[in-house]
């Protein structure tokens, strides 16, 4: 076995790949190689700097030292959206290809039979599998889902390189086997709204305020209900309320149509209606 040198690491992995058929399988290979080849290309990253591991549905690229971390961070965060949609617009449904994609740096050794052996590799691939990832690219409507290790986001992602939006990254602890790892998300948290961590808006949240109960409905003034549907909510904020019984404003300008009032501006409360005639009012 080789010596452990230190090693950018690049996993991705396309979403229920299992799904597909052998065909669609192996259209859907074809596009990660490619994707993957424009992403480390557009990085200025050679070939001879390189090292590629396949697993099917997914790719590993282990890059050599040298390369610029920074570089690769921003040609994924670029170029892979751009690729995927490129891709994707010209595929039918069954072949359209989503990724899981993980940057993590550690070292790593390659033994006699070209496995690769070590723990910061390890914790990379639990990154890559978690369900927390699994999540956030289920939940985006985009084709794309990124995570980076620790030592990744403090090495490289806090300093807020161009085309590198630090805030864009979200703090986040994933479960594994042997216990849970610290990463960072790029954009939202499953469950959280936009670059937050707030509950997240879902359209059947959304409900009309009388039935939540919980704020009156709109044009209603306190506690009072808004008028009822084809009844003119009056000016200045009077309220309207036709409850049964005779009908009652509180004291402001009355404007339109009046009977039994001459017109002008009536103060106090007008009362309209009642059991008895004006004789019985007085």
């Amino acid at each position: 076995m080789s010596e452990p040198v230190h090693r950018v690491i690049l996993l991705l992995d396309i979403e229920k790949y299992s799904d597909r058929d052998d065909v669609e399988q192996a259209y859907l290979r074809r596009m990660l190689y490619d994707v993957t080849d424009q992403v480390l290309e557009a990085a200025g990253i050679d070939e001879t700097l390189r090292i590629r591991a396949d697993r099917g549905d997914s790719v590993m690229e282990l890059i050599d030292a040298n390369a610029s971390p920074t570089a690769l961070l921003r040609a994924v965060l670029t170029e892979i959206p751009v690729q995927l949609r490129m891709v994707n617009r010209m595929a039918s449904r069954s072949a359209q290809i989503r990724l899981r994609t993980v940057v993590a740096d550690g070292y790593v050794a390659v033994d006699g039979y070209n496995g690769w052996v070590g723990s910061d590799l390890n914790h990379a691939c639990r990154l890559l599998d978690a369900q927390l990832l699994r999540d956030a690219l289920r939940e985006r409507t985009d084709d794309f889902a990124l995570c980076v290790s620790q030592s990744v986001h403090s090495g490289i992602v806090r300093h807020d390189h161009p085309g590198i939006p630090r805030d864009r990254f979200h703090a986040v602890t994933v479960g594994s086997k042997n216990g849970p790892l610290n990463a960072w998300l790029y954009g939202p948290v499953p469950g959280s709204r936009g670059p937050g961590n707030g509950p997240e808006h879902r359209p059947e949240d959304a409900q009309d305020h009388r039935e939540q109960g919980a704020a009156p409905a709109p044009g209603g003034v306190g506690d009072r209900p808004a008028p009822e549907v084809g009844t003119a909510a009056p000016r200045g904020g009077v309220s309207v309320s036709f409850q049964g019984g005779s009908p009652s404003f509180g004291g402001s300008l009355v404007t339109g149509d009046q009977h039994g009032v001459s017109g002008g501006q009536v103060t106090g409360d007008v009362h309209l209606g009642g059991t008895g005639g004006p004789e019985a009012r007085r």
